[in-house]
């Protein structure tokens, strides 16, 4: 490891060299082989607590025995990956990604809908097209627990500090992580992930955050221009899809909460449980597009925040639960629509409303576009 990369030692993935003595320290994590051993075999668990955790840990240390790399995790991961894909997808496909460098280096920003998700499904298409995997940004607020920190940095995640209050820290983290997506691209030439916003876009409407696209700027800020400093990332818009988003409900519930000019509290154990409901949930079809580069000079992160809106909202793929949810329904049987409406029977009416709503959105976001583009095109 050289001295570069030592400057990020704090956030960085874990490298390969560090892949072994990681995955040692967490086969003797007691709380993690508990989780596992409760989540696979519950009954023995409970009965015969010590003699399961012991099957788990030789559980896992043959299949740590053969992981000597990042790779070689992400391999793993990939099997998970597939059965997850079997039983909670209909068909997951991919578009935009052949106009990509099969070698080149890009900054995707992505919407966000799904936590655990969103990342994943861009990291699929990349493995099976044989390119390197992205590297993730997450959120330190989702890695409460250490072995929990391992296992998305052995997946190439990069951690966001977002637990700094202080107006000094938070500028020195912000500066910190500003440095190191510039390094990964630039230098490492490693592909970097990032939603458009800080947490997930629960009313369906996909708007990028100008102050992420500040702090891209941060490191840079007295070399170079605002534009100068951006283009240098390849940075490549990404419309992710799902036709059923499983948190759909609980989403609805807090914004119902929200609505009502009630203040919502968040469970000590919600994102964790949001994840899990987000990988083991139906999610029916799922689409992921790969924008094109931005390219262009612009000026100001607002600018940069619309340009970068307007490409994934125009690439949103719509799906038959988007289109019932804005009323055409041209083409879609009576069954789907049914089917649609029974998902929102155990909600309030309010709820309800919400929750159409929120897959409504991007079809209407579509439209704006289309409406202004035929706009601009009359008055050339």
């Amino acid at each position: 490891m050289n001295l570069t990369q030592d400057l990020y030692s704090d956030i960085r993935p874990y490298n390969d060299s560090e892949v072994p003595a990681v995955l040692n320290a967490m086969l003797h994590n007691d709380e993690l082989v508990g989780a596992i051993s409760h989540y696979k075999f519950a009954k023995f668990y409970r009965w015969l607590p010590r003699l399961t955790k012991s099957i788990v840990r030789i559980g896992l240390a043959r299949q740590f025995g053969d992981i000597d790399t990042v790779r070689d995790f992400q391999k793993v991961v990939a099997g998970f990956m597939q059965k997850m894909i079997t039983r909670t997808t209909h068909k997951v496909t991919c578009s935009g990604i052949e106009n990509l460098d099969p070698e080149g280096a890009y900054l995707f920003i992505s919407n966000h809908r799904d936590i655990a998700m969103d990342p994943a499904f861009v990291n699929w298409m990349f493995f099976h097209k044989g390119m390197q995997t992205v590297r993730i940004a997450i959120g330190d607020n989702l890695l409460s627990k250490e072995y929990v920190s391992d296992l998305m940095r052995l997946n190439k995640s990069f951690i966001v500090k977002r637990s700094a209050k202080a107006p000094r820290e938070m500028l020195k983290a912000l500066t910190h992580l500003s440095s190191y997506i510039d390094h990964s691209v630039v230098v490492d030439e490693a592909s970097i992930w990032i939603a458009q916003r800080e947490g997930r876009a629960k009313d369906g409407n996909d708007k990028t955050d100008a102050a992420l696209l500040k702090m891209l700027y941060m490191a840079q800020r007295k070399a170079m221009t605002f534009s100068e400093a951006t283009k240098r990332l390849n940075l490549v818009p990404v419309s992710i899809s799902y036709e059923f988003d499983p948190c759909d409900k609980q989403k609805a519930k807090e914004l119902g909460i929200k609505a009502d000019g009630g203040t919502y509290q968040k469970g000590e154990f919600e994102d964790i449980e949001s994840i899990v409901a987000g990988i083991t949930g139906y999610k029916g079809n799922v689409h992921v597009h790969f924008g094109d580069v931005v390219d262009e000079s612009i000026a100001t992160p607002a600018e940069l925040a619309l340009h970068i809106d307007q490409q994934i909202q125009a690439n949103y793929q719509l799906h038959d639960s988007n289109l019932i949810a804005a009323g055409v329904l041209d083409g879609i049987s009576q069954q789907r629509q049914q089917e649609f409406a029974k998902r929102f029977s155990d909600l309030s009416d309010q709820e309800t409303i919400i929750a159409k709503a929120m897959y409504a959105t991007p079809y209407l976001n579509q439209q704006k576009i289309l409406n202004q583009q035929v706009t601009e095109s009359q008055n050339v």
